[in-house]
């Protein structure tokens, strides 16, 4: 077995993994920064895995980074994960159609829309996924149709 992975803070060091539990920043930075904090007060790497619930490899990987990178090795890298294929902008230009044209739209033909007018291409299934997501035409807490149209319609046509 080699020797035993130790990490050395400065005073300095050590406040400033303190200050990061009260900080507005991701559990998983705070569960790094303590991990070092432990680790610099003697704690060996099985127990801290142990306390954290994690493998061994994990802390030790917390460990080597912090002695590489320092404190930008608390946080992730930037660009992780598929970007979004549409804009806030894309999912307003739907809304308004929906609000204002009076037929009504299903998912498959609102992806269509969304191709030929904004060059925006999302499958029906995701498009469905981000208005449900999204909640409201604006700000409200609202559904993304208020009313079923064709009741509206059905509505204005006995009214006649």
């Amino acid at each position: 077995m080699g020797a035993r992975l130790r990490v050395f803070l400065t005073r300095e060091q050590d406040q400033t993994l303190l200050n990061l539990r009260t900080e507005e920043v991701s559990q998983k930075v705070k569960d790094r920064a303590e991990v070092i904090r432990l680790n610099a007060h003697g704690w060996y790497v099985e127990k801290i895995a142990a306390h954290f619930g994690w493998d061994k490899q994990t802390v030790r990987d917390v460990l080597h980074k912090w002695r590489k990178q320092g404190l930008e090795s608390l946080w992730e890298l930037p660009g992780r994960g598929l970007k979004p294929k549409w804009k806030e902008e894309d999912i307003v230009f739907l809304e308004e159609c929906l609000r204002v044209e009076p037929r009504t739209y299903n998912s498959s033909q609102l992806s269509e829309k969304l191709k030929t007018q904004r060059n925006v291409q999302l499958s029906p299934d995701r498009l469905r996924r981000v208005l449900k997501k999204r909640g409201s035409i604006g700000n409200g807490q609202e559904k993304v149709i208020k009313e079923n149209k064709t009741r509206l319609q059905k509505r204005g046509n006995k009214q006649t």
